[in-house]
């Protein structure tokens, strides 16, 4: 979820913005906002590198089962820190998990 203030015409200044002051920025074109109409979701909170996620998915799915729900599409994440800034083993990521 992005706050209100952001909105397209934001994120393309933005974009202009990072072209302008940047050499060229090829994953740029890639960034995209999107409104999520999830419904129902479980999620946690993984903490640490990426790589590791999977027990934290496999707690999140045993809970959603543990609650006589069911998985719902895939999951996807939120990225609470700047990868460039934080070491690997202090990165916090939001999984969500849409549940029917």
């Amino acid at each position: 979820m992005q706050p209100a203030v952001v909105n397209k015409t934001l994120m393309k200044a933005a974009r202009a913005e990072l072209e302008r002051k940047k050499k060229a920025q090829p994953m740029l074109k890639d960034v995209r906002l999107e409104d999520l109409a999830e419904g129902s979701c479980a999620q946690i909170m993984h903490l640490g590198p990426w790589d590791n996620e999977t027990p934290t998915i496999t707690k999140l799915h045993a809970f959603i089962t543990e609650q006589g729900k069911g998985l719902r599409g895939t999951h996807h994440e939120i990225y609470l820190n700047d990868v460039r800034r934080v070491a690997p083993e202090k990165l916090r990521t939001i999984l969500r998990q849409p549940i029917r």
